[in-house]
């Protein structure tokens, strides 16, 4: 049989940037003023839909980058370079400087527990105590609630943890990527104690964003009603979209990832001398030291500076320390102790040499570059789309429309934070531009102003998971080395299932304004809604084998 010609991406590309290019210079007017306006948004809206397109991820977040410079510049060309390279690029690198190191370590750690033999350890163990596919979503699931502290510790140790349970388990890499990046910022949304707890506490004015977040909770639909479609789902053990393709074809063909592999791929290890404790040990310790280290950073914030004199050092509450914690310093800072521990520990036990041990290191490095890289073009476009100020466009738009359909205000409030969150990536910088224009038109401490502010942290939660450019969707990529464009595409249409049934939720809850009756609403119609698409949509065996063929 002849080969398949593969689809000519480069080409593709070409074509949409010329047309993009036309457009820019048939509205050259309006875009030469493009700060504050919708056109804000466009560099985004570039990359995303270049990505889907060619299922490149790199080159889509570039020409994305080059059309944000240019527009931040007027399209003087020289300029543009300058603000790609310095407020784009070295600002990315050096705004994330913390959780690549944080990458890059806890990269290092995985590998240590590969080469010692503990990941296989604990997939054979896996094999015999967890016995059904079901089984090991639960488990990955229920791993995922419990590492609540902070979405990105929690992508890259869920992800570390389970990848041998659900390989063994033939679940699909895209399946994984799909729970850890559902149990990761909606869980740290509905938790107290995490580090979006946070940050939300630090948005609202007068002290009061933690008894903000926690009234909150009860009406934050998007998280709360993902929970309950990962449970619904796994318990069915029924999948539809792009989704049904990756498991049908884990299952049957024992292919993992269909189309694509995740770039940092590190080869199977067989080291008999492995045990459980092998893999537990390191990652327990890594907990326990994150959570000693968040709160230890807490009581070392002055502003937004980490004192070091142990004279200056606060005596804050458990909760406070969190609520001024910077995970950007105390999660660094946890990985390379937890290093170090795991290093002696694989060496005093034997299962590795000094040797073998520091041949981790660069390899583990290695295994998170892809992720790195994808994260310093993501937040370089976000550099470009707040130097075009498109996050206070959006706000203006929010706060206009707040004279009309008042109890309809929460759904809208949803939507807005959602493309907004989409289009940006970022859920932080999304509830940081709408909380106080929601605190604005919501008198404080009213049940509507309780469901506006769910509204606003919901919607954020929603788009920073449907985004490709998010930091969270990269991780959980990174986490469970899926082809990252695999699990972008794999589950956007769940979140915009639930999404779809979190904002009939907040109509409801405009006027019911009960948080009780309405959860039980969105529990049972997500429910009803799943068995609905399981009813409607037939799957189709041949669909899957041929699109695995080509």
């Amino acid at each position: 049989m002849a080969e398949k010609k593969k689809f000519p991406v480069t080409p593709v590309i070409a074509i949409a940037f010329i047309i993009l290019f036309i457009v820019l210079c048939t509205f050259t007017g309006s875009i030469m003023n493009a700060r504050g306006t919708l056109w804000a948004l466009l560099p985004p809206v570039v990359a995303i839909c270049l990505a889907l397109i060619t299922k490149e991820a790199y080159s889509s977040l570039f020409i994305g980058v080059i059309v944000g410079g240019l527009m931040t510049t007027s399209f003087h060309p020289i300029l543009a370079l300058g603000n790609i390279t310095t407020a784009g690029i070295t600002d990315a690198v050096a705004g994330n400087a913390g959780i690549f190191a944080f990458l890059a370590v806890l990269g290092m750690i995985v590998a240590l527990v590969n080469k010692s033999g503990g990941s296989a350890a604990f997939g054979r163990w896996a094999q015999t105590h967890i016995k059904t596919r079901a089984g090991a979503m639960l488990a990955t699931f229920a791993l995922g609630v419990i590492i609540f502290i902070d979405d990105y510790f929690n992508c890259l140790t869920v992800g570390s943890v389970m990848r041998p349970v659900t390989d063994s388990k033939k679940i699909s890499r895209a399946k994984l990527a799909y729970i850890i990046d559902a149990t990761a910022a909606p869980v740290c949304m509905i938790a107290p104690i995490s580090s979006w707890a946070a940050a939300v506490s630090g948005y609202a004015e007068d002290g009061q964003g933690l008894r903000l977040f926690i009234t909150a909770i009860p009406y934050n639909y998007y998280s709360l009603l993902t929970l309950v479609f990962i449970i619904t789902i796994a318990i069915m053990g029924y999948d539809y979209g792009s989704m049904a393709i990756h498991e049908q074809n884990a299952k049957e063909k024992g292919d993992l990832f269909t189309t694509g592999v995740f770039e940092g791929e590190q080869e199977e290890v067989q080291n008999e001398k492995g045990k459980v404790i092998d893999l537990v040990l390191p990652i327990l310790f890594l907990i326990a030291v994150s959570v000693y280290a968040l709160v230890y950073v807490g009581n070392c914030m002055v502003g937004d500076d980490w004192v070091f004199d142990p004279t200056q050092k606060m005596n804050l509450g458990f909760i406070d320390a969190f609520s001024n914690t910077d995970s950007t310093i105390a999660l660094p800072f946890a990985s390379f102790v937890a290093l170090v521990f795991t290093i002696i520990y694989m060496v005093c036990r034997k299962v590795l040499t000094f040797k073998e041990a520091m041949k981790c290191v660069p390899q583990g490095f290695i295994a998170m570059v892809p992720a790195m890289l994808i994260l310093t073009l993501a937040t370089a476009l976000k550099n470009m789309t707040g130097i075009l100020e498109a996050r206070e466009y959006v706000g203006s738009v929010v706060e206009g429309a707040s004279g009309s359909l008042y109890s309809f205000l929460p759904a809208v409030i949803f939507v807005i934070a959602c493309a907004l969150a989409f289009a940006t990536g970022t859920s932080w910088g999304t509830f940081g531009i709408l909380i106080p224009i929601v605190t604005a038109i919501f008198p404080v401490g009213s049940v509507l102003g309780t469901i506006g502010i769910s509204a606003c942290l919901a919607g954020a939660v929603c788009g920073d998971h449907c985004s490709p450019i998010s930091d969270t969707t990269i991780m959980s990529s990174a986490g469970a080395q899926c082809n990252h464009l695999n699990h972008v595409s794999t589950q956007i249409p769940y979140a915009l299932t639930v999404a779809g049934i979190s904002f009939v939720m907040f109509i409801l809850a405009g006027f019911i304004q009960n948080a009780v009756i309405c959860l039980v609403i969105g529990t049972a119609l997500t429910i009803a809604v799943l068995f609905g698409i399981k009813y409607l949509v037939k799957e189709k065996p041949a669909t899957a084998e041929t699109k695995a063929a080509e």
